[in-house]
């Protein structure tokens, strides 16, 4: 069927604090989901933000411990690349340093730019 998903397989993320996370996406036609764990899978906090001409509406669907602004910072800016709904779901066994929120913000921004480059 040509309007299932597109799902793509984990990577793994290092950060220089030598924590590991497993980024795993899901792109749909008019949205994506990531899934960010450390360790074991599972769903963790998750965040929706949805752009709509030129405005970015996030809001939190199950709130996170430790790291709820950083989950919100990535849900809004994909989902302003894409145009669409980005859904984002991190579980961490303790709060990020900022050099885990580079790797993986690194990371979610190249997935999506080589997703947007793939389809032109």
């Amino acid at each position: 069927m040509d309007n299932e998903p597109d799902a793509k397989e984990g990577k793994v993320v290092s950060s220089s604090t030598g924590r590991n996370f497993l980024l795993r996406t899901i792109f749909f036609q008019n949205g994506c989901f990531f899934i960010i764990t450390e360790g074991e899978q599972r769903i963790g906090a998750i965040s929706v933000a949805i752009s709509t001409s030129n405005k970015v509406n996030v809001a939190k669907v199950i709130p996170s411990k430790y790291d709820s602004i950083f989950i919100n910072t990535v849900a809004e800016k994909v989902s302003s690349m894409i145009n669409g709904i980005c859904l984002v779901s991190l579980h961490s066994k303790t709060q990020l340093q900022l050099d885990d929120m580079k790797a993986i913000m690194g990371e979610v921004l190249s997935t999506v730019g080589s997703k947007k480059h793939e389809g032109q």
